[in-house]
């Protein structure tokens, strides 16, 4: 007997949901994972990736360890160390992790990651004072010293005023020549020279390295604060704008001017990080950690992957509810939409551009592509180098507006960048197609459409809990797919066409 298609997409859907919130539960009952945003403690995990280039010869790397303080607490550490000898020693009161081999031939990448969260204090502990030994200057530059640290103390009552008053001159580049003379115009330097003036004006200091903590950020750079000693406490100050005291989500790795990363045997050596945030609870964090490879079969999570692509995945994992989104507005309402999936990629750019700034660039770079467009169709050129022609097009207005709202302080807009160039491009390209077989009529209700579908895919997508489900119960896309293949089997009326044949079922007409 042949069971009939309907049956059958009946029965694997039934299964695939049922296996999506199986495991779902599974995770919430067994493991503890949390079905709520903001349950249990929020934890960081950050994964420095070392890179460098050998030169030949034996190659050792040394990474200092960071050792938490305000209020940070390390849940656990790893490694990744394969062809390497491996070891973490103490020196001088401070951890760091050795790496070392023979030879090597080729471009080699070294991961440490650890998981960590804050416990709710904010304040750095005791930490030795360094002797203070003066900046040897060339007679010219020590004669602007000299007026630079005059100057200073003139308008600061103490160290801690004196080091505001000089970087917030720095911050808002109201320099005088002097100043000016000893910064020079090298960004990357100033952080010396910022501890050569203090130096020379006997105020104990040391630079305070750490990571800022974002959620999703990739290949990040180390920062790096100014720490100064008052004569009872230790004051902290963020370099590049001038505020005092130690951020919030300030990750403290060392405290000193000790080098982090000393690679010997190799050359253009690098360290990244890439970060992620998690609401999972701290016991279910170690019990991952832990267990992971006995419960490979049921307990599949994408925290197995590197960081940073677990940040990509955050974003990934969010396009199967805008694509719901889109089949529920299609099949069930009746909406048409230009394309697919285009409004899934438009939602996806909202996210990064704030809905707002999206709709004013979408209908700016479609309308004036649409307008250029028509002039190209003038040119009868062939279809590929048309759209050649106008994805170069948009790209050219893309940095137009962004350099435009530069000018003018709208910094948002700058984020036009993340909109799909590619998609806005064939979107203009289909509209005026569209214009010239249809009408501008059709146009405006598929564009009207489209952007209907991006805006609802966008608010659903933005929500939290939405966020937190996808990420952490990746198992719950199975069920998302059970679901749609029900909705694709669904042959009845749409919305709109119950509004369009409402006549029909009034007896009376």
């Amino acid at each position: 007997m042949r069971v009939s298609s309907k049956l059958q997409i009946s029965l694997v859907a039934g299964i695939l949901i049922a296996l999506g919130l199986g495991l779902t539960l599974y995770k919430k009952i067994e493991l503890g994972f949390p079905l709520l945003p903001g349950q249990r403690q929020a934890v960081w995990t950050l994964e420095s990736k070392i890179s460098f280039k050998p030169v030949g010869g034996p190659v050792e790397i040394s990474l200092a360890l960071p050792e938490p303080e305000a209020g940070w607490v390390v849940l656990d550490e790893h490694f990744a160390s394969s062809g390497f000898g491996f070891s973490t020693q103490e020196e001088q009161g401070e951890r760091y992790a050795k790496w070392d081999r023979q030879s090597l031939d080729r471009t080699t990448t070294l991961y440490y990651k650890l998981e960590i969260y804050h416990a709710g204090q904010f304040d750095l502990g005791a930490s030795p004072i360094p002797e203070i030994i003066p900046p040897e200057l060339t007679p010219d530059r020590l004669a602007a010293m000299e007026r630079v640290v005059a100057s200073l103390r003139q308008g600061a009552s103490d160290s801690t005023s004196f080091t505001a008053l000089l970087l917030l001159q720095l911050v808002q580049g109201q320099m005088d020549q002097d100043t000016a003379f000893l910064f020079g115009d090298r960004e990357e330097s100033r952080l010396s020279v910022v501890m050569d003036v203090l130096a020379f004006a006997g105020i104990p200091a040391q630079p305070v390295k750490g990571i800022f903590l974002e959620d999703g950020r990739r290949r990040q750079q180390m920062d790096t604060l100014v720490e100064i000693y008052d004569g009872n406490h230790w004051q902290v100050f963020d370099s590049k704008t001038a505020q005092p005291g130690l951020p919030d989500n300030f990750f403290v790795w060392q405290r000193g001017d000790r080098s982090v990363l000393d690679v010997v045997g190799g050359k253009s050596s690098q360290l990244e990080f890439a970060i992620v945030e998690n609401t999972l609870p701290i016991k279910t964090v170690l019990f991952m950690e832990q267990q992971v490879k006995e419960r490979l079969l049921l307990d599949f999570s994408i925290y197995s992957l590197p960081v940073e692509q677990q940040g990509v995945f955050k974003g990934l994992l969010l396009i199967p509810v805008g694509a719901l989104v889109v089949v529920l507005l299609r099949l069930l309402v009746g909406v048409r939409t230009s394309g697919t999936f285009m409004p899934i990629l438009i939602a996806l750019a909202f996210i990064q551009t704030t809905l707002l700034t999206g709709l004013v660039i979408f209908l700016t770079v479609v309308g004036a592509g649409l307008w250029i467009r028509f002039y190209l169709s003038r040119l009868n050129l062939l279809l590929v180098a048309r759209i050649t022609a106008v994805v170069i097009v948009v790209i050219l207005l893309m940095a137009a507006l962004s350099i435009i709202s530069y000018k003018l302080g709208f910094d948002q807009l700058l984020t036009v960048t993340f909109l799909p160039t590619i998609i806005l491009a064939w979107t203009i390209e289909r509209m005026s197609i569209l214009w010239e077989e249809e009408g501008g009529h059709e146009v405006l209700i598929q564009g009207s459409g489209s952007l209907l579908a991006a805006v609802l895919a966008y608010l659903l997508m933005s929500v939290d809990l939405i966020e937190h489900l996808t990420f952490n119960f990746p198992e719950l896309m199975i069920s998302l797919l059970g679901v749609v293949l029900l909705l694709g089997k669904y042959n009845g009326y749409r919305l709109v066409e119950l509004y369009r044949f409402r006549d029909l079922g009034n007896p009376e007409q």
